[in-house]
């Protein structure tokens, strides 16, 4: 290729490499003769100059996938974007699986490593133990210096709640997940802000269980029999939302006239399929990892961004919840 436009082979590398001290003139024929030969640069040798591989990890301990897969497909689209090379490894949750992961990406010299959590619940950090930038997906990192990304359970609930209040609904319940849960928590925080800024009161208490359909099912037998006069439920996730609203149905309740029901999560499987189909809040996992991702570059670019992100969730309007 240096032969072809005439230089030298330490001047066709610099063109190349985007070197300054090079003429445009001669930048030019370089870039044609590169063409002309269908030139590839070397990644490898590429890789020795700059001290960097332009492959990253991407660690998960989501083993069902339901929440880590979204996010990670929003991370490696933004890796793909930036001509980066992917490792996935899955630790199940296993914190001994986790550490042979680590040692194994980091004998193949990656560049940085994002950790996608099973769950919103903070972890432990492993940013001390290796050599690269980290940054936390989904479930952040306990250590306040680390980078994390998660979404804005807080907002997402008093986002669904508003929305109940927009329809006139004004005897408004809820259902979710384990107390433990810091998603149960933060969704149940969002509920009580949205129904004090309208000064309404919640109706019942918070009922807490697992995160299921049957959970839903449970509820719903318990609630209606308890508050009758019910004319919403904010449940915590789309699993509790689908149980729910089969009860109601059977117990006479019309889903949205009698009773309006938002889920959470917008798992398509569940919200989509469920008659009525759900209204929910979409965590928007996809545009998280993406995020991630890019903070990962900057990271390896030495421009860290410490702290815990809460990125934005979207409310998704079905037939649960009625048309305004």
């Amino acid at each position: 290729m240096a032969a072809l436009a005439g230089v030298s082979i330490a001047t066709a590398s610099k063109a190349l490499n985007g070197r300054q001290d090079v003429r445009d003139s001669t930048r030019q024929r370089v870039l044609e003769a590169a063409r002309e030969l269908a030139f590839q640069p070397n990644e490898l040798a590429r890789g020795l100059l700059s001290g960097q591989t332009r492959t990253v990890g991407l660690l998960t301990s989501d083993s069902a996938g339901r929440f880590g897969i979204p996010v990670l497909l929003g991370a490696e689209d933004a890796f793909g974007a930036g001509e980066m090379a992917v490792l996935l490894c899955d630790a199940r949750g296993d914190a001994i699986r986790e550490q042979h992961h680590l040692r194994a990406l980091l004998s193949r010299r990656i560049d940085g490593l994002i950790v996608v959590g099973e769950s919103t619940d903070p972890r432990p950090s492993v940013s001390s133990d290796v050599p690269v930038p980290v940054v936390y997906a989904y479930g952040p990192s306990e250590d306040p210096a680390d980078v994390s990304f998660v979404p804005d359970d807080v907002g997402g609930a008093a986002m669904a709640v508003r929305h109940l209040l927009a329809m006139g609904r004004r005897r408004v319940a809820h259902v979710t997940g384990p107390a433990h849960y810091k998603a149960s928590r933060d969704r149940e925080e969002g509920l009580r802000l949205a129904l004090a800024e309208a000064g309404v009161a919640q109706t019942g208490q918070t009922l807490c269980g697992p995160w299921s359909q049957r959970w839903g099912r449970h509820a719903a037998e318990m609630l209606l029999m308890a508050e009758p006069e019910i004319d919403a439920v904010f449940c915590g996730s789309d699993q509790i939302a689908a149980g729910f609203v089969e009860i109601a149905r059977e117990r006479g309740r019309r889903v949205p006239d009698d009773l309006a029901v938002v889920g959470y999560d917008n798992w398509e499987v569940l919200s989509t399929e469920t008659r009525p189909a759900l209204t929910t809040v979409d965590m928007n996992l996809e545009m998280l990892g993406r995020t991630a991702a890019q903070h990962l570059f900057a990271a390896i670019d030495g421009r860290a961004t410490p702290g815990v992100h809460r990125m934005p969730c979207e409310l998704v309007i079905r037939d649960s919840t009625g048309r305004s």
